[in-house]
């Protein structure tokens, strides 16, 4: 039975998938449509087995799934929102000013 993630698990798992710029960068090019994880990995300048780990991390974190084409498996964004939502939170981050960033970033692990 599925069960229906709360506000806070959507997030987390939102939140897990933009901790990574590799996973941010796959998100974003999906974003533009489906891709297939050769064409991914070459765009992204990756090895094709360091982009399978990202994409299943995306796949569990339920933003990606693996559409079956043949032989073949693209990847698309899970629901359309999710590109509105990267483009929203895109534009929330470039607004929001330099220097409000965490005091204490390097002891906190933050950008």
């Amino acid at each position: 039975m599925l069960r229906i993630a709360t506000d806070i698990d959507a997030l987390a798992r939102f939140g897990r998938a933009l901790a990574d710029p590799i996973r941010c960068r796959v998100l974003l090019v999906l974003r533009d449509g489906p891709a297939y994880p050769a064409d991914l990995a070459e765009a992204l300048g990756i090895a094709r087995t360091r982009l399978s780990n990202h994409l299943a991390c995306l796949r569990d974190c339920g933003l990606v799934v693996a559409v079956p084409d043949g032989r073949r498996v693209r990847y698309e964004l899970a629901d359309p929102r999710l590109g509105h939502a990267l483009d929203d939170l895109r534009s929330a981050v470039l607004a929001v000013a330099a220097d409000t960033t965490c005091p204490d970033a390097e002891a906190e692990g933050c950008c």
